[in-house]
C-alpha cells in the first residue's frame, strides 16, 4: 500500500537560497527539453513523406526525443555548464521523465478520445518541486532529514511515520508559506481487514453541491462552499498584484499574499474532508459512493461549485483512510439513482430543480438525495456481496 506524508521545512537561508536556485535551474532545463519536442513535432508532424523530382523542401527528419534521449545529454549539460553538478543527478533525470509525460499526454488521447492541451513553458517561480526517486531510511531522523547537495534540514514532524512503511521517494516543494517534504511511503504487507468488520454496517452517500453529503439514513453535511466564501479576500489580493509593476517587490509581495489565500482555502478544503471521512469511517464499516466522471461534471455550468466542493480528492481521502482502518469503500454505477425509486425500482424522470421524488407507484415521497443515497447503498450491498461471492 502506498501513501504520503507532508512535513514542513526550516531551512537556513543558505538552503533556502539552493532550493531556489535548483527550482530556477530545473525549470530552465524543463523548457529546454520541451522546446526540443517541439521543434521535432513542428519538423516531423507533416503528413508528405515525398518530394517532387524538381525540388525538394522537405526537411531531414530527425529522431524523436524520448525520455532516455534527453536524460542522455545530462552528462554534457554537466561539462557544458559546470553550476549543474550541484544538483542531485537523479533529481536532474526526473526532468525527462516530466516532460515526456506532459508532451506525451498532448499528443495522445485519453481513455474517451480526448487530448490534453499544448504543454507550456514555466515563467520563473512556476517550477515549484523536484523529487528524488530514490531515498536511504536512514536519512530521516528525528526531526531531520539529509537531502543530497542540500545537506542536513531541520523537519517539523508533526506526526510519526507509520510503523512497517519505506520511504520510496521523497519530494521538497516551495509553496507561498514555506518549504515542505513530501515522502512517499510504502508497505507491501497486504492491508488485513478490521477483525469486527461488519459488511451490513453500510451507508450510501450522495455527493451535492446544496448538501456536501447526504446519507442513507437522512444525515446531511452542508456544502462549506470555502472558495465561494473567500472570493472577496482573492479578488482584493488578485486587485493588488494587478496594481503593481512587474519585477518589483511589491509584486512580489502580492503574489505571495495571494498564494497564501489560495493556500487557505485549500488546507481548510482539506481539512473538512478529513474531518467528514473520519466521522463516516467511524460510524460504519462500508461507504458506498457513486463513481463520477468528475472532470467531465468540472466542465460544465457548474464547474466552479464542483471545483470547490473538491469531491475527487474527498473520495480519495475516504478511500485511502478506510484501508488504513481495515474497512472498505465500494464505488457504483450513477447512472439512475436520482430518477430510480428506492422503494419500488420504478424509473420516474424529473428535472434536477425538482427536489422532492414522488412516485406514481408506490406512492413514497422523499428528499431527491436521500433517494439516490439509498440507492447507492443498495448498489454497494449488492456489489459488495457479489465480491464476496467472487472470492
Amino acid at each position: 500500500m502506498r501513501t504520503s506524508y507532508q512535513y514542513r521545512l526550516k531551512p537556513t537561508k543558505e538552503q533556502s537560497s539552493i532550493i531556489d536556485n535548483t527550482l530556477d535551474m530545473l525549470r530552465g532545463q524543463y523548457n529546454y527539453q520541451l522546446a526540443q519536442r517541439f521543434d521535432w513535432y513542428e519538423q516531423n508532424r507533416c503528413s508528405i513523406d515525398r518530394c517532387s523530382l524538381v525540388i525538394c523542401h522537405i526537411p531531414e527528419l530527425k529522431n524523436k526525443p524520448n525520455r532516455l534521449s534527453q536524460q542522455a545529454t545530462l552528462t554534457q549539460l554537466k561539462v557544458d555548464r559546470p553550476w549543474y553538478k550541484g544538483i542531485h543527478s537523479q533529481v536532474l533525470q526526473e526532468v525527462p521523465k516530466k516532460v515526456e509525460l506532459a508532451f506525451d499526454k498532448w499528443l495522445k488521447d485519453d481513455s474517451q478520445g480526448k487530448k490534453s492541451g499544448r504543454p507550456r513553458f514555466k515563467a520563473k517561480g512556476q517550477y515549484k518541486t523536484f523529487t528524488y526517486p530514490q531515498f536511504k531510511q536512514h536519512h530521516f531522523v528525528g526531526n531531520k532529514i539529509t537531502l543530497s547537495k542540500i545537506g542536513i534540514v531541520k523537519v517539523i514532524v508533526h506526526r510519526q511515520t507509520p510503523d512497517g512503511f519505506e520511504i520510496k521517494t521523497v519530494s521538497v516543494t516551495k509553496k507561498s508559506d514555506g518549504y515542505y517534504v513530501t515522502l512517499s511511503l510504502d508497505d507491501q504487507t497486504v492491508p488485513t481487514i478490521k477483525p469486527d468488520f461488519e459488511a451490513n454496517n453500510i451507508v450510501g452517500i450522495d455527493l451535492g453541491l446544496i448538501d456536501f453529503i447526504v446519507t442513507s439514513d437522512n444525515e446531511r453535511i452542508g456544502a462549506p462552499k470555502f472558495l465561494r466564501k473567500a472570493e472577496r479576500k482573492l479578488k482584493s489580493a488578485q486587485r493588488k498584484v494587478s496594481r503593481t509593476k512587474k519585477g518589483s517587490n511589491r509584486r512580489k509581495k502580492a503574489i505571495n499574499q495571494l498564494g497564501n489565500q489560495h493556500k487557505k482555502v485549500a488546507d481548510t478544503r482539506k481539512d473538512f474532508h478529513f474531518k467528514t471521512a473520519k466521522t463516516l469511517l467511524n460510524k460504519y464499516d462500508v461507504v458506498a459512493v457513486e463513481k463520477l466522471n468528475i472532470k467531465g461534471l468540472a466542465k460544465t455550468r457548474v464547474a466552479k461549485s464542483i471545483n470547490d466542493a473538491g469531491w475527487g480528492q474527498f473520495i480519495n481521502i475516504l478511500t485511502n483512510k478506510a484501508e488504513n482502518a481495515g474497512l472498505k469503500v465500494i464505488a457504483v454505477n450513477p447512472n439512475g439513482t436520482s430518477q430510480e425509486c428506492s422503494s419500488c425500482a420504478h424509473k420516474v424522470k424529473k428535472p434536477l430543480s425538482q427536489r422532492i421524488h414522488n412516485c406514481p407507484v408506490c406512492h413514497v415521497s422523499l428528499c431527491r438525495d436521500w433517494n439516490a443515497a439509498i440507492n447507492i447503498k443498495n448498489r454497494g450491498a449488492h456489489g459488495l456481496k457479489a465480491q464476496s461471492m467472487s472470492s
